[in-house]
């Protein structure tokens, strides 16, 4: 990869996300100063997805052979632009960054990739005919974490997963050939579910960047302030607040059942692992009495293999059907 491919105020923030990789991985360079070639390329990208392991579809060895590497060229793209958004330190290089990122996927899709992760997508993009509006979309999102810090109403929220999160579905969708408006929709009320759960999870963590995703609206409504949430109150109001974003965003996993009846096993087992995993997190809010502030519900990693041998079963063994 060329140095002339990185805008000099974007060469530290590339470096640190090159460093994010555990195992000190170089981002590799080609000699002559141009794109490095597609072997390096997709090394270096099943080599950062391998190494981020609470991404099932990515882990799972149960993805049919042709989709796995596919499917890390998919999670590096999205893992580079993650982190240029995040490990800028500033908005304004943040929004550089994502801006850099959205320059680097046009001219992927112009047939002039420069960057390893590029190099290594536009194969993807070639073998299964991929749009470049989920890519792009996924970008908007990050650049909305640059600028926006409160949603006022649900909607907002909503909009906002229909680009952080309903890309991701749609393009894994696409690598297994759905194209249909009626996968896309079942998929999207996923994929918004899975962010949402994650949203109420991460509640105090997103607090600490300066981010609140409860609605604003709601939080009126149920008689709770920003001063309270601020301010860490853990009061009835707050887990009244709590209890109705669960309801609604289980109502949002229900929605999405029907997909699963509608592809391929392996994929149904990948959408069962993701939608069991945020139906779980949902559970532990609700066995917490609501209380997100004090300790973040996480699955533990034992938690985690359990249900996917449960699905496992349910899937593919005769006694589990």
């Amino acid at each position: 990869m060329s140095d002339q491919a990185i805008p000099a105020e974007l060469a530290d923030v590339s470096q640190a996300v090159a460093r994010c990789l555990p195992g000190g991985v170089p981002l590799p360079r080609a000699a002559s100063g141009g794109p490095v070639c597609l072997a390096e390329a997709r090394a270096y990208c099943r080599a950062l997805a391998r190494s981020h392991y609470e991404n099932f579809m990515v882990a799972s060895m149960l993805l049919p052979h042709a989709l796995r590497q596919p499917m890390f060229h998919v999670y590096a793209y999205c893992r580079w632009a993650d982190d240029l958004a995040d490990e800028a330190g500033s908005p304004q290089l943040g929004l550089a960054g994502v801006r850099w990122w959205r320059e680097e996927l046009h001219r992927c899709y112009a047939g002039e990739p420069r960057h390893p992760v590029f190099v290594a997508l536009a194969e993807t993009i070639a073998l299964f005919d991929l749009p470049i509006d989920p890519f792009d979309d996924l970008l908007t999102a990050f650049e909305r974490d640059q600028t926006a810090t409160r949603y006022p109403t649900y909607e907002e929220v909503l909009g906002y997963c229909r680009y952080s999160a309903n890309p991701v579905g749609r393009l894994v969708l696409s690598l297994f050939g759905y194209r249909d408006e009626e996968r896309q929709q079942l998929s999207d009320c996923t994929c918004t579910a899975l962010q949402l759960a994650n949203f109420w999870q991460d509640v105090a963590r997103d607090l600490d960047k300066d981010r609140i995703y409860l609605p604003l609206e709601d939080m009126e409504r149920f008689g709770y302030s920003e001063q309270d949430l601020l301010a860490r109150n853990e009061n009835d109001a707050f887990r009244q607040l709590i209890r109705f974003q669960v309801e609604r965003t289980r109502e949002l996993f229900r929605q999405g059942e029907a997909l699963r009846d509608m592809v391929r096993r392996r994929l149904r087992l990948e959408i069962d692992m993701f939608s069991q995993g945020g139906l779980l997190v949902l559970r532990m809010i609700e066995a917490r009495g609501y209380d997100v502030l004090g300790r973040r519900p996480a699955i533990s990693k034992r938690r985690q293999a359990t249900l996917f041998l449960r699905r496992l079963a349910a899937q593919f063994l005769p006694f589990g059907r």
